[in-house]
């Protein structure tokens, strides 16, 4: 069994939780998060926490306790708070801009690249060269911007391209300063 998963997690107010059979829908303020449960994890509502059991009908789902339990508590910390990426684009003329429901980056290519903003996320770019991404669903947010650093991750002679807010990039040095 796991130890995470024996945990109860806490419902905040404003945060509504239904269970159905094989779905779990969790409603706060941000918005509206469902997720299909898999039959040897029982989940139940009691004393305002949430409750990740299982079953014991099926000894050797223990790898699903810890896994479903951090999914439903991430639908209700980000229904009820939300969550946040922030990416930082470092090099001379790399711009990107918000145009409908793409992201429209400038980074050197010879074309502008525009990727398609998921449904549920929100996107703001600050300074043309700062980019933030919030919203309710962890993994959709989380694969997003690792989508947007993917077109451009930094590379280790100049540091230049897309890193996340706080990401340290290990610099080599150049052909140059190696026969030196």
């Amino acid at each position: 069994m796991s130890r995470k998963g024996k945990l109860p997690i806490a419902i905040p107010k404003g945060v509504e939780v239904k269970i159905a059979e094989k779905l779990i829908s969790v409603k706060g303020p941000k918005g509206t998060l469902q997720h299909e449960l898999v039959p040897e994890v029982k989940v139940h509502v009691k004393d305002n926490a949430i409750h990740v059991e299982l079953d014991e009908a099926h000894g050797n789902a223990g790898n699903f306790h810890g896994l479903y339990r951090s999914i439903i508590d991430n639908m209700v910390v980000g229904t009820s708070q939300g969550f946040e990426k922030k990416l930082e684009m470092i090099g001379v003329g790399y711009r990107a801009a918000v145009q409908g429901n793409a992201l429209d980056l400038q980074i050197g290519f010879s074309h502008p690249t525009k990727i398609t903003i998921p449904q549920g996320v929100l996107v703001k770019v600050d300074k043309n060269t700062s980019i933030v991404i919030t919203g309710a669903d962890k993994q959709t947010i989380g694969q997003f911007a690792a989508t947007v650093r993917a077109v451009r991750p930094p590379e280790p002679y100049q540091g230049k391209g897309i890193r996340y807010v706080g990401e340290y990039v290990r610099k080599k040095a150049g052909k140059a300063a190696a026969k030196k």
